[in-house]
C-alpha cells in the first residue's frame, strides 16, 4: 500500500463520517480515527509494519493547523512558467474557487492580487479554510478545477510578481 492509497483512504473515511476504521493486511496495520480534538476534528493514521520489510515505506501522519498558510515556491521548470511564483495547497481537501455556489469566484486569470487576498477555499473535514495570498501580483493561470480534490503541496495558481 503506497502513500497515495493511504491518502485516498483518509479522504474516504473523512467524507463517510466514520469515527474509526481499521485495516489489516499481511504486513501492514492501519488505524484511522476521526473525532473532535479541541475546536476542529483531527485524523490520526498509524501504520505498523507487522514484519520487517524494507520495501514498505512508513507513512507520515497528516498535520493540520487551525489557520493554514499558503506555501509559495518558485517553479523551476524549463518552460515559460519559471518566471512565475507557484501558490501551493497548504492542506489536503476539496478546492473551491468561490465561497458558495451563488457567489462570484475569488480570482480569475488576469486578476491583480495583493498580499492577504483570499484566492480560494479548501474544505478539509467539513471545515472551510480561506487560502490567502502571501504575495502581490497578477494571476497568470489557475491550475485546479473547481470542486476538485487537492493534495498537500499541490500547485493551485501561477502568479506573476512583476
Amino acid at each position: 500500500m503506497d502513500i497515495k492509497e493511504i491518502q485516498s483512504l483518509i479522504k474516504f473515511v473523512a467524507k463517510s463520517g466514520a469515527s474509526e476504521v481499521k485495516l489489516e493486511m499481511e504486513d501492514i496495520k492501519i488505524t484511522i480515527r476521526t473525532g473532535a480534538v479541541g475546536p476542529e476534528p483531527a485524523t490520526y493514521v498509524q501504520q505498523i509494519p507487522m514484519a520487517h520489510n524494507p520495501m514498505i515505506p512508513a507513512a507520515p501522519a497528516p498535520a493540520q493547523e487551525g489557520t493554514p498558510s499558503v506555501e509559495i515556491a518558485a517553479k523551476a521548470e524549463v518552460n515559460d512558467d519559471d518566471k512565475y511564483i507557484t501558490i501551493k495547497s497548504p492542506i489536503i481537501g476539496t478546492f473551491y474557487r468561490k465561497a458558495s455556489p451563488e457567489k462570484p469566484v475569488f480570482v480569475e486569470v488576469g486578476s491583480v492580487i495583493n498580499k492577504g487576498d483570499v484566492l480560494c477555499v479548501i474544505e478539509a473535514m467539513k471545515l472551510f479554510n480561506d487560502i490567502e495570498s502571501e504575495v502581490s501580483g497578477k494571476i497568470v493561470k489557475v491550475l485546479v478545477d473547481d470542486s476538485s480534490p487537492v493534495e498537500f503541496d499541490q500547485p493551485l495558481f501561477l502568479v506573476d510578481p512583476s
